[in-house]
């Protein structure tokens, strides 16, 4: 499984799908979400990342979680 780096904290997000998990049938669970926030601006983020974001997050919302 392929994994990025979260755009909030910068921890490595498991990323499930694509050819890589073609032949696995289990324990392939992503580590996250890739969103799109109301403002247009798209974000891999961990679940802790997103669990800390508020009501209409937006790009700096994002932002500020790396700062933290």
């Amino acid at each position: 499984m392929a994994s990025d780096p979260c755009a909030g904290c910068g921890r490595p997000v498991k990323v499930a799908g694509g050819i890589a998990n073609l032949w696995t049938f289990g324990g392939d669970a992503a580590g996250g979400l890739a969103l799109e926030l109301a403002d247009g601006s798209d974000h891999l983020l961990c679940y802790d990342c997103i669990d800390r974001l508020p009501d209409d997050p937006r790009a700096a919302d994002v932002a500020a979680l790396g700062r933290e």
